[in-house]
């Protein structure tokens, strides 16, 4: 109980059939709470804490770190989406 709590995890959101409006979030978590984040649509790293700014502008002014980051919603989300989508839509 006594410790520290740290957790990364992302998440792809859309509702249109053909992804066109999907975005890719990967958060930073640290003691539950969001300190950095990588938003699709804002294509990249926001701080929320003086830690997570401090990273933010490191990340993002690596071009290697943003191109990665930013081909997860084509390698990631939507890959994985159809393959979702399809198999529900093979079931019906």
């Amino acid at each position: 109980a006594n410790g520290y709590y740290y957790s990364r995890w992302n998440k792809c959101i859309h509702s249109s059939r053909d992804f066109s409006d999907m975005v890719f979030i990967d958060n930073y978590i640290f003691n539950k709470d969001v300190y950095i984040q990588f938003n699709s649509t804002v294509g990249e790293y926001v701080g929320y804490t003086e830690h997570g700014v401090y990273n933010a502008r490191n990340w993002n002014n690596d071009p290697n770190i943003l191109q990665q980051e930013r081909a997860e919603l084509e390698r990631y989300c939507k890959h994985n989406a159809e393959l979702y989508q399809s198999a529900i839509a093979d079931k019906t």
